[in-house]
């Protein structure tokens, strides 16, 4: 990694935006320190004759997560997961290949296409092939910033087989960092969630390199007190409370695509901790106090009504290791902020820098709050997605009904989504194309939320990328949204002379 980026006022952590639109772009191997993307609508590759399963070839029906998800797709807000590894030299493109195709091999569950389907039949189905259709990895030339727009206009296809691509954008500046390329993978996922693919890519760079590429053992957190056991919870009463909505800012309503905004950060620092104690709060609860500070701040500005903030998170059970379950393995949990939230809205919402005392009772509160909903055990959407995907109609009667409940509901939808993918747990070593040097990932921001925040942790630094619907924010506002969210991130930072 190389130094903090300064901005103009020489601050760690402040970063001056590079727009899309000027005419010298950043060398691929130089990590930005913050990068502005605009994509249109998903240009959907050309459709290819639809083919039954061939010997060796075995269906699996679409999971609850897939199947709901294919029901919802849109061609205006593409389901593209985008991830990018910044890697301090370029790989062989033989040897990069032949790694990518065994790690594959190793995770056939990744080896997938959809079956031909027609509106009568009972479920959609997977046919894992055994060997892909097609090379997902290429070399295409062109910018970092074109690579990016791809990722958030063009979803690869269903009906091939492995439904992602791996683009390697080559370095051909003299970057201040030295220099490498960026290995940018884009996902459909219908099929898949990031961490699932990254597991693939960690298999592909101990192939090609060699390096043991293990993952770290994850963090042992202390077990929840019987007394805290149902902590967080709503009552049933102000479940039909509407969620608060950011704020709609754009001259183009309804315009197709995703913008997309990518920055480092610094990692917030947290209370010192005894040894084998849990500190009062995660760097998780950070995340969401400064999404939750971003939302509020940005609708005060723009005098939208005063509703509760809702985030919902997907959290990750799976294990990291070579037997990791590949797919759409996340749960979804929806994080309210209870009492203190209305107590503490005129405040924190307020412009300027918030009360610190203010921010760390929000803080300790969301901490007591998710531990609980992460030690929940409920299914990935929750209790009604297994009704809407039990095969007692058609799947395409399922379809529009799952449509159509989809919009009437929309009203009570979370008012962003926070995925925190956390330190990435694999060294991502590539042999002698090196070690990642920074990761991002940015997860699709459809409507009626229209808003995703993602981020990584790699090398002590923190990677956002911001995601919005063009329908709802312009670029402009995009841009807002990430300087809000990087000034609230550094308000929930702990100071030194604080009690713990």
């Amino acid at each position: 990694m190389t130094a903090p980026h300064t901005g103009a006022d020489g601050a760690p952590g402040a970063h001056a935006p590079d727009s899309v639109s000027a005419p010298a772009s950043r060398a691929a191997g130089e990590h930005p320190g913050s990068a502005l993307v605009s994509g249109g609508a998903a240009g959907l590759p050309s459709a290819r004759l639809p083919h039954p399963p061939a010997p060796g070839e075995r269906r699996i029906p679409f999971p609850t997560v897939d199947e709901i998800t294919r029901h919802c797709l849109d061609d205006d807000e593409p389901e593209t997961v985008h991830v990018e590894i910044h890697l301090p030299a370029v790989p062989d493109p033989d040897r990069l290949r032949q790694a990518f195709r065994e790690a594959m091999r190793r995770h056939p569950r990744i080896l997938m296409r959809q079956s031909p389907s027609r509106w009568w039949r009972s479920r959609y189905t997977w046919v894992l092939t055994g060997e892909p259709d097609r090379d997902p990895v290429a070399f295409p030339g062109g910018t970092l910033q074109e690579a990016r727009r791809r990722a958030l206009a063009q979803c690869p296809p269903l009906d091939a087989s492995p439904p992602f691509r791996a683009e390697v954008i080559e370095n051909l500046q003299d970057a201040e960092d030295g220099g490498g390329c960026v290995l940018l993978v884009t996902i459909n996922h219908t099929a898949l969630d990031g961490p699932a693919c990254l597991r693939v890519i960690a298999t592909a760079a101990h192939l090609y390199g060699g390096a043991d590429n293990a993952p770290a053992p994850p963090p042992v957190r202390a077990p929840l007190t019987p007394g805290h056991a149902g902590a967080g919870t709503e009552a049933p009463a102000r479940s039909w409370t509407r969620p608060a909505r950011v704020a709609a800012h754009t001259r183009h309503p309804d315009a197709p695509g995703n913008g997309m905004l990518i920055a480092d950060l610094p990692v917030p620092a947290r209370p010192p901790r005894a040894a084998g104690e849990d500190g009062p709060y995660t760097v998780n609860d950070q995340l969401l106090v400064a999404t939750w500070l971003m939302v509020a701040r940005w609708n005060s500005a723009h005098a939208a009504p005063v509703r509760p903030v809702r985030v919902t998170m997907p959290v990750d059970d799976r294990p990291r290791t070579a037997d990791m379950p590949i797919g759409n393995g996340t749960r979804l949990v929806e994080v309210g902020f209870g009492p203190e939230e209305r107590a503490l809205y005129a405040s924190l919402a307020a412009p300027g820098a918030a009360d610190r005392g203010a921010v760390e009772l929000l803080l300790r509160a969301t901490a007591v709050r998710t531990r609980a909903l992460k030690s929940a055990d409920r299914p990935q959407l929750g209790f009604s997605s297994g009704l809407l995907t039990t095969p007692l109609l058609p799947v395409g009667l399922r379809a529009a009904g799952t449509r159509a409940l989809r919009g009437a509901a929309a009203p009570w939808a979370s008012s962003v989504l926070l995925s925190n993918i956390g330190r990435v747990p694999y060294p991502l070593d590539f042999g002698d194309a090196g070690r990642a040097r920074a990761v991002w990932f940015s997860a699709p921001a459809k409507r009626p939320r229209g808003l995703s925040v993602t981020t990584v942790s790699t090398g002590g630094r923190l990677q956002l990328a911001l995601r919005w619907s063009h329908a709802r924010l312009d670029d402009e506002a995009g841009r807002r949204l990430g300087e809000l969210f990087t000034g609230a991130l550094a308000e929930t930072a702990h100071v030194a002379d604080e009690p713990s």
